[in-house]
């Protein structure tokens, strides 16, 4: 589904010198097609807004090549910003009350950073709730990542995250438990995905709340389940838009914090690194230390060196996925953009599966 430059956003020539297949306004206009409007719910820290941004809309424009996709990045209130961030975000993202009034197809929301055990205690926390209720009732699907799926949990069901006695951090191997989905067809029955977050909605948490569980790991946890209708809400625990590098840069910033006596040594990501990648890094980490004991100027990190040993094995399935879901939500959404389902299908069982 060619993505379609609907408005300035940087991040759309980002993705065409990409070598993604961008779709100019006036081209999109020329075509009789009936387009799928998108909102991205960016609740990601400043350091990773755009680099976020860009790696749902690379997923979204390279699943399927045939629907346009307009995709329209918004945010909420009570994230930290700085000025320029949110001179970024005012002149490039649209406004949620402007969305309501046009209407969406589907909602992606993304993770993001908090400081509170509690979500419910952050101070994005009721504007939040405020979208997730408007989008129960006025989008074909809504699609979470990561934090966002801990926070409709605790929104839909009471349900609270469980604290993990360390980092789930790296990739891991999963498999498919419901082969037959029409979210998993012809998709690998088993594949890798990232996986980064402190804490954890168990198999038991999504069994309490009656959600279908269609992909899981042994050392992973559950990746993706759903709600019991099977396609309004989406859940993600795993990261299938993260980039080659992404656990690279995030790894990087950890060591960086070590080395400024913020934290202590870190962890490799599990199962990402080869050997030559550990290599390079431990070889890094033993010269910067000595460098910072003896006060003299402090090495690059050599995130060019550990490139190359790196590799994505998670990226075809994730855009498998979300053709899977872009396809189901293409059949289903009324022909104006404020009616989330066509004439007879049934919103609470808008698959057939229940009757089945």
């Amino acid at each position: 589904m060619p993505i379609v430059e609907h408005s300035p956003l940087p991040g759309f020539a980002r993705l065409r010198e990409e070598g993604q297949e961008v779709l100019r306004l006036n081209e999109a206009l020329h075509q009789d097609i009936r387009e799928l409007h998108i909102g991205l719910l960016n609740m990601m820290p400043d350091a990773a807004l755009e680099v976020t941004e860009r790696q749902f809309m690379r997923l979204l424009g390279s699943s399927n090549q045939i629907v346009q996709l307009f995709v329209h990045p918004f945010t909420v209130p009570g994230l930290q910003r700085s000025e320029e961030t949110q001179a970024y975000i005012d002149q490039y993202y649209s406004k949620f009350e402007d969305l309501c009034e046009e209407g969406l197809d589907a909602i992606i929301i993304t993770g993001a950073n908090v400081a509170n055990p509690h979500l419910d205690e952050e101070p994005f926390w009721e504007t939040l709730t405020k979208v997730m209720a408007w989008a129960k009732d006025n989008v074909t699907s809504v699609l979470c990542s990561c934090l966002s799926t801990h926070a409709l949990m605790k929104f839909y069901y009471e349900i609270d995250r469980t604290p993990l006695p360390k980092k789930k951090w790296g990739v891991y191997g999963h498999r498919v438990t419901e082969p037959m989905h029409p979210l998993l067809r012809n998709i690998n029955t088993r594949f890798d995905v990232p996986h980064s977050r402190h804490n954890a909605i168990t198999r038991e948490h999504f069994e309490q709340a009656g959600l279908p569980i269609l992909i899981e790991s042994k050392k992973g946890g559950v990746h993706m389940a759903v709600s019991p209708d099977h396609l309004r809400v989406v859940y993600f625990q795993g990261h299938p838009e993260y980039d080659r590098n992404s656990l690279l840069k995030e790894y990087k910033r950890e060591v960086l914090r070590f080395l400024n006596d913020e934290r202590d040594e870190p962890p490799f990501p599990e199962n990402y690194f080869n050997e030559q990648a550990m290599t390079i890094a431990s070889k890094y980490l033993g010269t910067a230390t000595h460098a910072k004991e003896n006060g003299t100027p402090m090495p690059e990190f050599p995130e060019d060196a550990i490139t190359p040993h790196l590799d994505n094995t998670w990226g075809d399935t994730g855009k498998a996925i979300f053709n899977n879901w872009l396809g189901l939500v293409y059949k289903f959404t009324g022909v104006k953009r404020n009616q989330p389902f066509i004439d007879g299908v049934n919103p609470d069982d808008p698959l057939g599966l229940l009757n089945q």
